[in-house]
């Protein structure tokens, strides 16, 4: 069994933007608690995080990496995460497996874009979040400034822990009134900052603390965890995992403050689904049914697949059976590893809180539950809404035969990636889409050189939709006749746009056709209603008006003919698809575009070019904010059809100093002229009539 216990165990997610460091303060933390000889070098690539080639070549984390280390009499299990905008889906997929998220921030920098971010959506899943400020050693820095900057952000629960000290050269515990000279503010005054906002959770022991009497170290404790856990207190505790200046400190930290699996707050499960669904709480039973939530997969190139989970309920061996999802068989998991880094170490146990992997499990996917009893399929952990992904490629194979191998090589990345997407749309292209430029590179690369396979690539169509904003009716006849049986079929439609607030909508949720039979009397055979229904659908996925998919449209089929003899499904396809074509036409079609957000950050002095330029697109600016460093962060939402090849405009533009990350915000329809420039490009194919 385990050597520690579920209340020892801390799961900790270090999150932040690019360039805080969080890579090298994961292995400040194992090295100060005695699990490496020493600290490691992005620019060596001998990190125990980024031990990928491409982490390596590129000196920067790609993926989450776990690893773990024993310090103050707690397990500390690490997910050291990636804070470039295009691998955000791996960062917050770690989310489900921990506790408390360490959001660290670059003393230099201040808050970025990924820092605003992560702090959003671990407030959104109810995790206990602290700030670590790095690099307190740095020329050129304002702490008080980040401070302050942290607090107008994030608001007055973010309060200093300790405070830096002798130029960055260490830290001083100001929580528990330390004493020592600091390099800004005072012991005195951060103490009783931080105190007054932990006791103001619990009204009996704020009245006790106002009226002067002294608390004890068990009552101060368990309110500050409390106050952790409800968002009322974000700790700020200062480092340099340079110099190991802070680590030991935030050690005790985790070890001694965040709260291990059996105090932290409940995760979102739910049992069933629809209207049927119920909250599943897990309880952390080592001698209860076990259950696992797998947040990361990666395709290793010698154990296979790796399926790496957080256990929430129960116990897990070698010799568990273990259940994915609904499946009806189980799997036995033979080896079980506890990761550090690249290495794989095999353990006899899994106890509730602890992160563990089973390897060569090809059924296991991101997401998914895992659990030994019937009783518990059905159970889901709430999904996290991934940022989705909007650059794409059109990609082919390079070498005629490849086709296999590209299919094999995109499902393997596709398993590991969450904001991967891979799409065949009726165009006839493999469009492969990511989150920006840097996340495509790196998915180019890696299928060169882990499946040795190359594509070419191009710009994929734009994803425009179809949709009706009127009401029309239309009737089709389709009769054949060729010596023998003939066919025969008439429908009449009518067509109408889906409205927002429907009962379809809210049923089914999201965007989508809504069939109705209204057929009364026999004027046809409810036999032929599914084939009207699918030549609706087929028109649906292949546009109308310009060759694109159809949404948000209510078609209801109310009258028709048939014959006794020549009536076949067939005739009442083609009747459907040339009556839907007719009918369309007639109802005001519009062709919809993707609306992005853009969030896009440029030296301040750049801010009338970028505002010019987006004009220019079709875009329009919604706000703006200046950050530390003589930059701006800007929000605006453009058309995704005008945003081609934007990180080199912006390179341009800025110098190479601008960054930008978009993500899908909503539909709208194109401007007229360009509507008439689809439609005139497309080129229908002729029904058989």
């Amino acid at each position: 069994m385990s050597a520690y216990t579920t209340e020892q165990i801390r799961n900790i997610a270090l999150t932040g933007h690019a360039g805080a460091g969080k890579t090298i303060l994961t292995d400040a933390l194992l090295h100060a608690a005695g699990v490496i000889p020493q600290i490691g070098a992005t620019e060596k690539g001998s990190t125990v995080s980024d031990f990928d080639d491409q982490e390596k070549e590129r000196q920067h984390s790609l993926y989450a990496a776990i690893c773990s280390l024993d310090h103050g009499g707690a397990h500390i299990n690490l997910i050291d995460t990636p804070g470039a905008p295009d691998f955000f889906g791996h960062a917050l997929g770690a989310l489900p497996a921990v506790e408390t998220v360490a959001v660290v921030v670059n003393a230099q920098s201040g808050i970025e874009m990924i820092t605003r971010r992560i702090m959003e959506r671990a407030e959104q899943r109810q995790l206990p979040r602290c700030i670590v400020i790095n690099k307190i050693d740095a020329d050129n820095i304002d702490l008080p400034g980040v401070v302050n900057q942290l607090q107008e952000s994030f608001g007055p629960a973010c309060k200093p822990f300790n405070l830096p000290s002798g130029g960055g050269a260490g830290v001083v515990d100001v929580f528990n009134k330390a004493e020592g000279e600091v390099d800004f503010s005072d012991v005195e005054s951060a103490h009783t900052a931080i105190l007054d906002q932990v006791v103001e959770v619990d009204e009996e022991l704020a009245m006790l603390y106002l009226e002067g009497e002294e608390l004890s170290k068990e009552q101060i404790h368990n309110v500050f965890e409390q106050a952790l856990r409800e968002g009322h207190l974000i700790p700020i505790l200062f480092c340099s995992a340079r110099t190991g200046a802070g680590v030991k400190e935030l050690a005790d930290f985790f070890a001694h403050f965040a709260p291990s699996p059996k105090e932290g707050n409940p995760r979102p499960f739910i049992k069933d689904s629809g209207e049927g669904a119920e909250t599943f709480v897990p309880q952390p039973d080592p001698s209860g049914h076990a259950l696992a939530h797998v947040f990361k997969v990666a395709i290793d190139p010698f154990v296979g697949r790796l399926g790496v989970f957080r256990i929430h309920q129960g116990t897990i061996t070698k010799d568990t059976q273990l259940y994915i999802n609904d499946a009806k068989k189980p799997f036995k998991v033979g080896h079980l590893f506890k990761l550090q880094g690249k290495d794989h170490k095999e353990t006899n146990a899994g106890i509730p809180g602890d992160i563990c992997a089973v390897a060569k499990v090809e059924e296991i996917d991101f997401d998914a539950v895992l659990h030994d009893s019937a009783d518990e399929a059905g159970i889901r952990l709430k999904p996290i809404a991934f940022p989705q992904p909007m650059h794409g490629l059109a990609i082919t194979a390079k070498s005629r035969g490849d086709e296999q191998k590209i299919a094999k090589a995109l499902a393997a990345i596709d398993a590991e990636d969450p904001c991967f997407k891979i799409e065949r749309p009726g165009t006839g292209e493999t469009v492969i889409r990511g989150l920006g430029d840097l996340h495509m590179r790196v998915i180019l690369d890696k299928m060169k050189n882990r499946y040795n396979v190359e594509v070419d690539t191009k710009p994929p169509r734009i994803a425009y939709c179809e949709t009706v904003q009127g009401e029309a009716s239309a009737q089709y006849r389709h009769k054949k006749q060729s010596g023998g049986a003939g066919q025969f079929g008439e429908v009449h439609l009518k067509i109408s746009p889906l409205p927002e607030d429907s009962e379809f909508r809210k049923i089914n949720g999201g965007n989508g056709l809504e069939f109705v039979n209204d057929i009364f009397g026999g004027a046809i055979p409810g036999q032929f209603i599914p084939a009207i229904e699918k030549g609706v659908k087929q028109i649906m996925g292949e546009g109308a008006i310009a060759g694109y998919p159809m949404q948000d449209i209510r078609v209801s089929v109310y009258d028709g003919k048939y014959h006794p003899v020549d009536s076949k499904e067939v005739a009442f396809v083609t009747a459907t698809r040339n009556c839907m074509k007719k009918v369309v036409s007639e109802a005001r079609p519009a062709i919809l575009e993707p609306i992005v957000n853009l969030e896009i950050t440029v030296p301040d002095q750049n801010m009338g070019d970028i505002a010019g330029d987006l004009s220019s697109k079709r875009g329009g600016i919604q706000g703006q904010e200046n950050i530390p460093g003589g930059m701006i962060v800007i929000k605006a939402q453009a058309p995704l059809a005008e945003l081609g090849n934007y990180q080199s405009q912006l390179n341009s533009v800025t110098g190479g100093q601008g960054s930008y990350s978009m993500e899908l915000s909503h539909y709208d329809a194109v401007p007229p002229n360009v509507q008439q420039q689809l439609i005139a490009a497309f080129k229908p194919k002729e029904e058989d009539d």
